[in-house]
C-alpha cells in the first residue's frame, strides 16, 4: 500500500529548503506568511535576535473581517503589515512565502504590502 505524504508535510519540506537561503537580519528583516483555511497571518522577524518585530493577521480586531480566508482579507492584512512596519521604521524586508506557492492569497498579501511602501 502506498502512503501518500500530506500536502502540509510537503509544504514544510519546501519551507525548510527556502529558509536555508532566506534569512532576516536586523537591517533587512524577514516577512513571513502563514495561511490556514480560515485565516492568514504575516510577521516581520529579525532572525539574528529571534524576535518578531511586527505582526498582522486576519484575526485582528482592527480589520473587522467576517471571512479571513479570502483574497480581500489577504490584501487587508498586507496593507496592515506595511502600515505597522512603517510605524516601526522598517522599509525593506525579505519575503518568505512559507513554502506556499506565490499565487492567490500569498501573492495578494505581498502585492498589498508592496503598494503600501514595503520594499522586497
Amino acid at each position: 500500500m502506498i502512503n501518500k505524504v500530506s500536502r502540509n508535510e510537503v509544504r514544510k519540506a519546501r519551507h525548510t529548503r527556502v529558509r536555508k537561503k532566506v534569512v532576516g537580519t536586523t537591517d533587512i528583516p524577514r516577512l513571513n506568511v502563514f495561511r490556514s483555511n480560515k485565516n492568514i497571518f504575516a510577521q516581520i522577524i529579525d532572525d539574528e535576535k529571534g524576535v518578531t518585530l511586527v505582526s498582522a493577521s486576519s484575526i485582528d480586531k482592527e480589520l473587522k473581517l467576517t471571512n479571513g480566508g479570502n483574497l480581500e482579507a489577504a490584501t487587508k492584512v498586507g496593507e496592515l503589515i506595511a502600515k505597522r512596519a512603517k510605524k516601526a521604521k522598517i522599509n525593506k524586508v525579505v519575503f518568505d512565502r512559507g513554502g506556499y506557492l506565490y499565487h492567490g492569497r500569498v501573492e495578494a498579501l505581498a502585492n498589498a504590502a508592496r503598494e503600501n511602501g514595503l520594499e522586497f
